[in-house]
């Protein structure tokens, strides 16, 4: 699943991520990519969860096209 709202100049998002509970989208249609902001609601799509034990630089997949996500693969190498 693509992000709709994905305007990114680069794929991966590289960032620096602090300790914490965060929730990567899986419906495509969050305004915020690639984390979720409730545009899921009213449907059967739960965001995912993941958890930074130590802070970290992290590359998060903001295409929405990895197959290990929340984490970037590779695949925004097909965007075209």
């Amino acid at each position: 699943m693509r992000f709709e709202n994905d305007e990114s100049a680069s794929h991966p998002l590289v960032a620096e991520m602090g300790t914490g509970t965060y929730y990567w989208c899986r419906c495509g249609k969050t305004k915020t990519v690639p984390y979720c902001d409730g545009s899921h609601a009213g449907t059967d799509i739960t965001p995912l969860a993941f958890e930074i034990e130590q802070p970290q630089t992290a590359a998060i997949c903001n295409c929405g096209l990895s197959g290990n996500p929340p984490y970037c693969d590779g695949s925004h190498v097909t965007l075209g």
